[in-house]
């Protein structure tokens, strides 16, 4: 069959770095970093006392306090989020068929906020059972998909993916898939996450899994150098329109780009770490351009999913090296999480956001906060280091990868 074409008409992010996607864009690129100490809670006692927070941010601007009471944060921030790209699409919601849009949001973690609060309630009361009852429908990962759809009506596809910090990219594949295989016409997709919190912390410090640079949180994601001791915990989320471009065209839709290639891997090696040669990152990415049906050599931008993480760093750029060869030191690398921090779940479609953004502006952004060269990291490869640069992007490739060996690679095309 004749695959139908998908472009992005609309797009929507509330990050540690900008409450909308022109803000968003702005420090990323200036090269701003989102960190800084918790606000959330005392952290005073855990081993790492920062993160990237949402700034200048406060639900009740968005909702009223009965919504509040209904919505877990995450599910807050999703809903805002596909709000903003569903206003910049400029659909009108009276003229579409709604029997054919479809919701595909994912987060990795989903309630963690609402979870921690009732259970820790019941702990320090009585015995008492006493729950809210909107505990379980809060909590749950996929209610932000659900409720994004009441809102608006859409009766399409409607379902979350949870794959860990690969969620939202799966999210953003499933929506693609759905709408060239002519299931649907427009998808609302993406990610939200708010595991900011003393659990999520707590959990991540356990794991040593994150950054302990209390002295200097703003310096503590950095990607691909020497002495980085992992990632910075981030929150918010990042949702973007995926539509048929017949459909887009015929109501004049303003096109950002398209949607040519996707990726789909495990690594099947280990819960939290990644394959140390990175093979199932390669095999993700090389799907994606084999979907796509573009030359290696074609690829211009890649955002990887340089986390900051002591293996993870090192497994990427050998998969880049690896399945690219002499390529690879033409190819522009970034990763947007030096200034965002890690959105766990909402990380792809944020991220993703970020690659578009740079092919519609020809501006790589920067990978900040790079001190040291890594020795175990080929020095050729050009990742952007610590200043962004002009450069004409006609193919960007977006990676993502989550715990249990989850992969997930988008290849967007100048439109």
């Amino acid at each position: 069959m004749e695959l139908k074409r998908v472009v992005v008409t609309g797009l929507g992010a509330l990050t540690p770095i900008g409450n909308n996607v022109q803000d968003l864009w702005n420090s990323l690129r200036n090269g701003v970093s989102g960190a800084g100490m918790i606000t959330r809670f005392d952290a005073s006692l855990f081993k790492t006392q920062f993160a990237c927070e949402l700034k200048n941010f406060d639900t009740r601007d968005h909702f009223d306090r009965k919504e509040i009471r209904k919505h877990d944060t995450y599910a807050q921030y999703g809903i805002i989020t596909a709000g903003q790209a569903i206003d910049d699409s400029g659909l009108d919601l009276d003229s579409i068929d709604k029997d054919r849009a479809g919701v595909i949001w994912a987060s990795g973690i989903g309630g963690l906020d609402t979870f921690e609060k009732e259970v820790g309630d019941y702990v320090k009361g009585d015995g008492t059972p006493r729950f809210n009852p909107f505990f379980i429908p809060k909590m749950i990962a996929d209610i932000a998909a659900g409720n994004i759809s009441i809102k608006y009506g859409f009766r399409g596809p409607n379902f979350a993916t949870v794959s860990a910090c690969a969620s939202s990219a799966h999210a953003l594949i499933d929506s693609f898939n759905y709408i060239r295989l002519g299931r649907a016409d427009i998808f609302v997709s993406g990610g939200s996450e708010a595991a900011v919190t003393p659990s999520g912390i707590g959990g991540f410090n356990a794991m040593h899994a994150i950054s302990t640079r209390n002295d200097d949180p703003k310096v503590a994601s950095r990607p691909f150098d020497k002495d980085r001791d992992g990632f910075v915990l981030g929150e918010g989320g990042g949702g973007l329109i995926f539509e048929e471009l017949e459909h887009a065209k015929k109501r004049g839709a303003k096109i950002y780009a398209e949607v040519v290639g996707c990726g789909l891997t495990a690594d099947a090696y280990h819960m939290t770490a990644p394959h140390p040669d990175g093979y199932g990152a390669m095999m993700s990415m090389r799907h994606a351009i084999e979907d796509a049906g573009i030359e290696l050599q074609q690829v211009d931008h890649i955002n990887t999913h340089g986390t900051s993480t002591p293996v993870g760093d090192i497994a990427e750029p050998k998969a880049i090296l690896g399945l690219f060869g002499e390529h690879a030191y033409k190819i522009s690398i970034n990763s947007t999480k030096s200034m965002t921090g890690h959105l766990l779940g909402a990380a792809g479609a944020v991220e993703a956001i970020a690659s578009i953004l740079a092919m519609n502006n020809n501006f790589i952004p920067p990978t900040i906060n790079h001190f040291t060269d890594d020795p175990e990291i080929d020095p050729k490869l050009d990742f952007t280091f610590n200043v962004g640069k002009e450069r004409d992007v006609k193919y960007a490739l977006s990676n993502t990868f989550g715990f249990g060996g989850h992969n997930a690679t988008l290849l967007f095309k100048k439109y």
